[in-house]
């Protein structure tokens, strides 16, 4: 829940609070929590007083109201609105020289499907998600926030609004993956595929750290059109997950997790 005339935003469940209290705990403007909670969250509670910021014992149906949520396990915090900066050249540099796995989400469309992601991300070490589009904070949500279930703070989040433009630059630094129901190439195929790509990333003057970890890029689609033509064209590669046919396709925050177990193992 975003509170438009404070201009915070409502993170709640036990999980995603305590991630925020334990990695920025400077974000936190109040806290409200249950009695029950109260032991857990003292040291939040502490800095917040050293900081001369409020908290407050609350009922369920307080936090409810606060949230807008009956979801919120008995602890909410009203941080800031986040603001997502620009993908900028020096991001891409970085994630090729370090080689860093990340994603590009284009016109992804769910808060719970983007809070899924990025508990896979974080869960699988990927290091940070584009966002594709005009208004990509308004992904990123109180339901976000729980579903990802503290991963929020272990990913640095992007965006772009043009991702052909976005795309073109990247593929020149970074292996781009695109996801494609129709691909020839499959999930089992990626480290093939990668390492075939390294010689190609090499001759662009792309400066990779080590011949065997070149930065990668997964990118997915909306949830009920996938990628558009234009996009997949400027994908490095597409690859797909097979199956048995009996349904057309996982759903997105699914197969994604399945693409990011493949590129952790190899």
């Amino acid at each position: 829940m975003r509170n438009k005339l404070t201009k915070e935003l409502a993170v709640c469940g036990f999980n995603a609070v305590s991630a925020l209290g334990e990695v920025h705990p400077e974000t936190i403007n109040r806290l409200f929590l249950r009695e029950d909670r109260l032991l857990v969250f003292a040291p939040i509670c502490k800095r917040l007083a050293q900081r001369k910021r409020p908290y407050k014992i609350c009922d369920n149906e307080e936090l409810e109201r606060i949230c807008k949520s009956t979801h919120h396990q008995g602890v909410v915090a009203m941080i800031e609105a986040p603001q997502i900066p620009a993908a900028t050249r020096e991001d891409l540099d970085y994630w090729a020289r370090e080689g860093k796995t990340g994603l590009i989400l284009h016109a992804l469309g769910n808060d719970h499907n983007l809070g899924a992601i990025v508990r896979s991300a974080a869960f699988f070490e990927a290091h940070f998600i584009v966002l594709s589009g005009t208004s990509p904070e308004a992904l990123v949500s109180t339901s976000t926030y729980r579903v990802a279930e503290g991963g929020m703070e272990q990913v640095i989040f992007r965006h772009v609004q043009d991702t052909l433009g976005f795309l073109k630059a990247a593929s020149k630094s970074i292996i781009t993956i695109g996801t494609d129901l129709r691909a020839r190439q499959r999930i089992q195929d990626l480290h093939t595929i990668i390492q075939d790509r390294i010689p190609a990333l090499n001759a662009s003057g792309a400066k990779l750290r080590g011949a065997l970890r070149p930065g990668i890029a997964l990118v997915v689609g909306n949830e009920e059109t996938g990628l558009p033509p234009e996009v997949k064209d400027l994908c490095s590669v597409l690859v797909r997950i097979p199956g048995t046919g009996v349904l057309e396709s996982l759903n997105v925050a699914q197969a994604t997790t399945l693409f990011l177990y493949a590129l952790y193992q190899g």
